[in-house]
């Protein structure tokens, strides 16, 4: 978001984090060699999925939007930003180590907006929110903004980090992977940043109690979106929950395989260019194998990110924790678990962003003492276990590897 901070009206759409219209900006930061640059700073790739870009977009495309932000007469900031800025009646322009290490402008290890990076963005530093601790009080609610009352704000986290504390992954090598409109799986590794060889963002977990800890992510940028278009584009059945009843009709996908590219690929590819395709179709292919096929598509995935998650941090991973609003579905998380070969816990609770912001909060206000408080309240619900061989599990991952190599080939 970037508005007028006398106004306090946004001056161009939010732009969000699926969108490509900033792609032909990265591709010239990648043709001036910033590639390296960025990653060393960030620990992020050049990609639109980033806010850096979408700014100098807004500043380049907005009539009057440049001379004003170097005037000193606009403000930037991720939602979280924007939401406290209107609550506290614009006193309160800030943002937590977590979201300001997704913005390609932060670096993460000085903990400092990068002048480097804004100068190759060309954005003012101006503009920028004051960075501070996940977990602190921020400031109150304007009584007039909301209903008389002076409320403490005092948890912001970014939507992955924030489910990851909500997980209770507290630990070094604990991690989680989410399922919405898209799936991330981050893994805790402490105090020590982690630079990845294998295609995975090492990012700020949180910052707490005067300690910044850090994560490596993978992103994968079609997941739960994939089942939207299956109901919404192609009309397969009304309601996304239907989704489970029609793979379990088939005992398997009869060799089909559907690549959600929809806006490329993400974790280990990053290929902006890819699209969609679907492989392996035959006169006999029905609804249900194609439903199948779709689902299945998120636990492939999810073993890209896991193998080079494990790959990169030395440890392998026999559990992992799920959560998200396809976590409901029992088919998804069954076949996570055997293509994976690890055991997979879904909590009683899967909306962890939600509850690992409240958890920031309550600590910065002392409703809670400790982490380990929090971590004695994680409640399982079920534990899906493996149930496939290794040699049927490594036929069906080849089989995705070469749908992933022939969908990278057709742009």
């Amino acid at each position: 978001m970037v508005w007028d901070k006398h106004t306090g009206n946004p001056i161009y759409n939010a732009i969000v984090w699926q969108s490509r219209q900033t792609a032909g900006i990265c591709d010239e930061l990648k043709a001036k060699g910033l590639n390296d640059t960025v990653r060393d700073k960030t620990g992020l790739l050049i990609d639109a999925y980033f806010s850096g870009t979408k700014v100098k977009w807004i500043l380049d495309n907005v009539e009057g939007a440049r001379a004003k932000a170097e005037k000193g007469d606009l403000l930037f900031g991720t939602i979280d930003t924007w939401i406290t800025w209107k609550l506290t009646g614009g006193k309160a322009h800030v943002t937590d180590y977590s979201n300001a290490s997704r913005t390609l402008m932060y670096n993460i290890y000085d903990l400092d907006w990068d002048e480097e990076l804004l100068e190759a963005l060309t954005v003012p530093a101006s503009m920028l929110p004051e960075v501070r601790p996940s977990s602190d009080v921020y400031g109150t609610t304007a009584p007039n903004a909301f209903f008389g009352y002076e409320i403490p704000i005092a948890g912001i986290a970014g939507d992955q980090q924030a489910a990851l504390f909500g997980q209770a992954c507290y630990e070094e090598g604990m991690a989680k992977n989410t399922y919405g409109t898209g799936c991330f799986m981050l893994m805790n590794t402490g105090e020590k940043a982690v630079k990845s060889e294998n295609g995975l963002l090492t990012t700020i977990a949180w910052g707490v109690n005067g300690k910044v800890e850090y994560a490596l992510e993978g992103s994968v940028f079609v997941a739960g979106s994939a089942i939207q278009w299956l109901r919404d584009g192609l009309r397969m059945f009304a309601d996304a929950k239907d989704s489970q009843a029609y793979a379990d009709r088939v005992k398997s996908t009869d060799g089909v395989y559907v690549v959600p590219a929809f806006v490329g690929l993400g974790t280990p590819y990053w290929d902006s260019d890819v699209r969609g395709c679907v492989f392996g179709l035959t006169r006999g292919t029905s609804k249900e194998h194609f439903v199948r096929a779709t689902l299945e598509s998120l636990a492939y995935q999810t073993k890209d990110v896991l193998s080079a998650m494990e790959a990169d941090s030395g440890i392998s991973i026999k559990t992992l924790r799920v959560d998200g609003g396809a976590t409901g579905n029992d088919f998804l998380l069954q076949f996570q678990s055997d293509i994976l070969g690890a055991d997979v816990e879904r909590p009683v609770i899967v909306e962890t962003t939600a509850l690992g912001a409240a958890y920031l909060a309550g600590l910065a206000v002392g409703f809670w003492k400790n982490r380990a408080e929090i971590a004695s309240q994680w409640n399982k619900d079920k534990t899906f276990e493996v149930a496939m061989d290794d040699d049927t599990r490594d036929s069906l991952y080849a089989g995705w590897q070469k749908a992933v190599k022939a969908s990278m080939a057709f742009k």
